[in-house]
């Protein structure tokens, strides 16, 4: 199956280096790099127009959404 836009692979950590989200995190008394769950809406010429950090699930989906008819 095609997917209509291009998937990335970063398995060197530059791009989560250059959005901010390769962080310090702290889980049960315990420090550990990782990934900052976070959404960049970025527009035809890559431009960041709306981004969301410390993601929450529940109802972030519609809330990308609705950002995006806007």
């Amino acid at each position: 199956m095609e997917t209509p836009f291009n998937l990335l692979s970063d398995i060197d950590g530059i791009v989560c280096e250059g959005f901010g989200v390769w962080q310090e995190k702290k889980f049960m008394g315990r420090v550990s790099m990782g990934i900052l769950r976070s959404t960049f809406l970025l527009d035809e010429n890559n431009k960041i127009i709306k981004e969301w950090r410390k993601v929450k699930v529940k109802g972030h989906v519609e809330e990308v959404l609705e950002a995006c008819k806007g």
